[in-house]
């Protein structure tokens, strides 16, 4: 809980920038209206969320939902307020699922790029790890081409 009354008022500039988007431009609200509005904003966010809560505990939850917003709103008469606010959530939860989705996805991608990772390590380690012997004889082979191809350039020029 809040330990001082002034901690549970909603901050004055968030609630001028709704004032500021919600009414006609050249409206101007004195300082006073704000703090008002600001703090039967709050007002009304502690109510809400009481009888949301109260909801909650009558379903023996712990957590409130966004279904126990909605019967508030109903139990304070606010029903006007219902359908917009439905619709809201619905929106959040689909924005919700898909950021889901989208970091399920980066997830998969950088697995992939691990594993990628991973597979040109060990390539290079067992490259590195291949016997002595067997690079000598490859370089060996290496040079007998050298030589040919010393001879036929040499053919070539004469």
């Amino acid at each position: 809980m809040a330990e001082r009354p002034e901690d549970l008022n909603l901050p004055n500039s968030i609630v001028a920038r709704i004032i500021k988007d919600s009414l006609p431009e050249g409206v101007n609200v004195s300082k006073e209206a704000r703090t008002a509005i600001a703090k039967a904003a709050s007002v009304f966010v502690l109510y809400c969320t009481s009888c949301s809560n109260n909801l909650a505990m009558r379903a023996n939850r712990k957590i409130i939902s966004g279904q126990d917003v909605l019967g508030a709103m109903a139990d304070m008469e606010f029903e006007r307020f219902i359908e917009p606010l439905q619709a809201s959530l619905e929106g959040m939860l689909f924005l919700y699922n898909d950021k889901i989705l989208h970091n399920f996805a980066f997830l998969v991608y950088k697995k992939v790029q691990k594993e990628r990772k991973e597979a040109v390590a060990k390539r290079k380690q067992e490259k590195s790890d291949k016997k002595p012997e067997d690079i000598e004889e490859a370089s060996d082979e290496g040079g007998e081409n050298e030589k040919e191809n010393e001879d036929e350039d040499g053919d070539e020029s004469s």
